[in-house]
């Protein structure tokens, strides 16, 4: 298993490598080499910035030297946001909470002045407004700005699948929406996405979404209603050819959860052997430990990962 490394990009591993090793120039080249390319821009800066925390000085300091480099600026700006994540206190915590809720806040914030940059920098770049979408959830920004940065997303590719993730995240219960209008969304960008794409993923991860916003931790549900299962195996087929996606091992991942979860068992060895053992945060995380998890299912499914 490869654990928080979901996708096929051989060039990405080697940056993420580098990175976590603090040669930075190479994750500035990784992420230079995706202009114009949405999809994989935002693969690797997701990727790179979660590789370098705790380093996002020193990329503060190379985006001072070439002021004018778009890639630079997201990069910070994303990684800002992961180190801020790492700050976010937990809820049990309550008598220091409210003093690291500030802290949390003013970590985030920071991520703000950078990706503006990037975004004027880039015009054109949606990735730098997919990753306010993240810094809107981390701050708790009203619906309206929620809404406007996603409009700047939508106005320029309304398709990027992580930038719909970021949306169906700010629409969910559990971060001020309703379950209703989360999978409205849902099911819109799935029919209006082309055939081919990793989209339908958006539906299992919506249900999982669902379900986790309303369980308590006690509780021993199951995870997928028959009429939720039937709508994810309505729309899996739609995603057979997507095998060329950056995200096509995310959508294996959410897919083949679903369909263990919901005792299909042959399209879910299916998914679980297409992720070739990378393992996502997302849906594993929902069911404890994602190695855990994962390695759990594929036990009990008897699939081999070569």
């Amino acid at each position: 298993m490869i654990v928080d490394r979901p996708w096929a990009d051989g060039a990405l591993d080697e940056a993420v490598t580098a990175v976590h090793r603090g040669l930075l120039d190479a994750g500035a080249a990784a992420l230079r080499a995706t202009r114009g390319d949405p999809e994989s821009r935002a693969l690797r800066a997701e990727a790179l910035a979660r590789a370098a925390t705790g380093w996002s000085r020193d990329i503060e300091a190379m985006a001072a030297r070439d002021r004018v480099n778009p890639d630079l600026w997201l990069w910070l700006g994303r990684t800002l946001i992961e180190e801020a994540w790492a700050l976010k206190p937990d809820a049990r915590a309550r008598a220091v909470q409210a003093h690291r809720l500030q802290i949390f806040h003013r970590a985030m914030d920071a991520a703000r002045r950078p990706l503006l940059t990037a975004a004027a920098l880039a015009p054109s770049d949606p990735v730098p407004w997919e990753s306010m979408m993240w810094l809107t959830l981390g701050l708790d920004r009203p619906r309206s700005d929620k809404d406007a940065v996603w409009f700047e997303i939508a106005r320029r590719c309304p398709a990027l699948f992580p930038a719909n993730v970021a949306r169906l995240m700010t629409l969910s219960p559990a971060w001020g929406g309703t379950a209703q209008e989360m999978l409205a969304f849902a099911r819109d960008a799935v029919s209006r996405a082309p055939d081919g794409g990793p989209m339908p993923a958006l539906l299992p991860l919506a249900h999982f979404e669902r379900v986790a916003a309303e369980r308590s931790p006690m509780s021993r549900g199951a995870w997928f209603t028959d009429e939720a299962l039937r709508e994810v195996v309505a729309h899996a087929g739609r995603w057979r050819t997507a095998g060329g996606h950056p995200r096509s091992v995310e959508a294996h991942n959410l897919f083949g959860a679903a369909f263990y979860l919901g005792g299909l068992r042959r399209p879910a060895r299916g998914h679980l052997a297409g992720t070739g053992g990378r393992v996502s945060r997302l849906p594993w995380s929902y069911l404890g430990d994602p190695a855990r998890q994962f390695e759990r299912a594929c036990g009990r499914l008897d699939v081999v990962i070569e």
